[in-house]
């Protein structure tokens, strides 16, 4: 099948993980148009033994384009997705734009490909906070339902964008030779330091990470009676989330039937070895797509074996984002 792929926002971290993760699945693609703002436009930028010019983000950049993945933020793709919709194009959107829209598909492969084919036009990538939950808990929850899911997160400053990794590093070397430490995107200084999520705080009091969060895993698992609440913070490392995760099954579950179902779950490694105090770490997760998953234990609290706690770590820049998208477009060809 000819398939011409065009990358919105190929200049910023997704973006140029958009390619790697191309390249390393080998995604058969006809055509590759790359566009950016028309600050980056006239870039070159080598790919797969060819040397390809970035091209400005116009009404017309989509003529002849299959499949268009948007990673520029929510207004440009508001602008610009329908566009290439109405150009014919399948977009497959990382921004938050379109995600409870009703009638678009939000999509995690491993959880609920069969959305795809629905699509009118427009897929959306989930958070990336949401991805890296739902891909070890969903094949727990469809064995055993789970009624309840408490998350705390542990989320890189690079979740934030290039300005995040280059805010820490700044902070780090003005720490290192004791000058003052400058904050400049961060509301807080982020180096020996941790805290709330940097995205708005809504009316119920959770900032726009947890909402994301709760609803999203509603729609992606088709029940909106699923409690979810989560608490999301912003840690001091330079790439991949890791989440602390309670789960409340409808009926009593062990240990070894958790390990048992994760250890052929797609998409899952398990990395939990109690002897060697071995578990999910950022560092490890950094450029896998497999979310890692360990600390798997009874929740003691429960005397009725219906509660189980674990801990995961996954690459927010590639499952979290580029994988999932680029996932979607492999089931879409």
């Amino acid at each position: 099948m000819s398939v011409n792929v065009a990358v919105v926002g190929v200049t910023g971290v997704v973006g140029q993980e958009f390619l790697t993760v191309l390249a390393e699945r080998k995604f058969g693609f006809t055509g590759l148009k790359l566009l950016a703002s028309s600050r980056s436009a006239g870039k070159k930028i080598d790919f797969m033994g060819e040397t390809y010019t970035v091209e400005e983000l116009t009404k017309d950049s989509f003529k002849g384009i299959d499949i268009a993945l948007f990673s520029a933020g929510g207004a440009i793709s508001k602008e610009f997705g329908p566009i290439a919709v109405k150009a014919g194009a399948v977009v497959v959107d990382n921004s938050s734009a379109f995600r409870m829209k009703d009638g678009v598909p939000l999509v995690v492969p491993e959880v609920n490909p069969g959305e795809i084919k629905k699509h009118n036009g427009l897929i959306a990538n989930p958070n990336c906070s949401t991805i890296i939950m739902n891909v070890p808990v969903w094949p727990l929850y469809k064995v055993n339902r789970i009624k309840r899911i408490i998350v705390s997160t542990y989320q890189a400053v690079s979740g934030a964008g290039a300005w995040g990794l280059w805010e820490l590093d700044e902070q780090i070397k003005a720490y290192a030779e004791g000058r003052p430490i400058v904050k400049n995107k961060f509301p807080h200084q982020i180096v020996n330091n941790l805290f709330s999520h940097n995205s708005k705080v809504s009316e119920n009091g959770y900032n726009e990470e947890e909402n994301k969060m709760v609803w999203e895993t509603r729609k992606i698992f088709g029940d909106p009676k699923i409690m979810v609440t989560a608490t999301c913070v912003r840690v001091a490392v330079p790439r991949a989330h890791s989440e602390s995760i309670n789960l409340e099954f409808e009926r009593p579950i062990s240990v070894a039937e958790v390990r048992e179902i994760l250890r052929s779950a797609p998409g899952v490694t398990i990395v939990d070895d109690r002897e060697k105090n071995h578990f999910p770490m950022p560092l490890e997760a950094s450029n896998q797509d497999n979310v890692l998953v360990g600390r798997i234990r009874q929740d003691m609290s429960r005397e009725d074996g219906r509660g189980i706690e674990m801990f995961v770590s996954g690459d927010q820049v590639r499952k979290g984002a580029a994988t999932n998208a680029v996932q979607i477009a492999e089931r879409l060809v």
